[in-house]
């Protein structure tokens, strides 16, 4: 009577290793660009976000009959919305918080949770530079921010990005007044 062995060779075995290794050296490397993408995107989706909250709440204000005359950029931090003069105009960033802080955490209650910067041109949130988990930025508008600014071990810096924002975008092109936040 003959039996038969039922299983593996460790010939086979060694195969199916090898072959599993060399899927992960494949894999891994575009697995963590897929990554990083995810947290850009993430971050571009909050910068709008934030956008938004800021636009909505100066349209209520001006609902109120609040005129805002501020033109600039405005600092984020952890969810204090920093104050600087702006050129040109007597407004202050104090006197826009004070009008539109509630407004912009009812639209945008994660607020708490963001760094960066907004600039205002009047009754209107034109760009936002956020990030919500300090180590990956987005943008609004898009764009400014891509996966491989992040490959080489060195990430963007919100200075860095605003300086490109004010040299290609039309609506906040001149613009000098900053607030706040500082560069990370």
């Amino acid at each position: 009577m003959k039996t038969t062995k039922k299983g593996f060779t460790l010939i086979e075995l060694i195969v199916v290793i090898a072959i599993i290794g060399v899927l992960a050296a494949i894999l891994v490397p575009s697995m963590l660009g897929y990554v990083r993408k995810s947290k850009i995107t993430s971050a571009n989706s909050a910068a709008s976000n934030v956008q938004k909250a800021f636009t909505n709440a100066l349209t209520d204000a001006d609902a109120r009959g609040f005129k805002c005359t501020f033109v600039g950029w405005i600092g984020i931090n952890s969810g204090t919305i920093n104050s600087a003069p702006s050129a040109g105009t007597s407004q202050t960033s104090d006197q826009i918080t004070a009008e539109i802080k509630d407004d912009v955490l009812q639209y945008f209650e994660n607020l708490r949770k963001v760094d960066g910067y907004v600039y205002l041109k009047k009754n209107a949130c034109v760009a936002a530079i956020v990030s919500t988990d300090g180590n990956y930025i987005g943008t609004y508008p898009s764009g400014y921010v891509d996966a491989k600014d992040y490959k080489s071990g060195s990430a963007p810096t919100y200075d860095s990005i605003r300086t490109e924002m004010e040299t290609k975008e039309p609506e906040i092109a001149g613009s000098t007044t900053t607030s706040g936040q500082g560069s990370t």
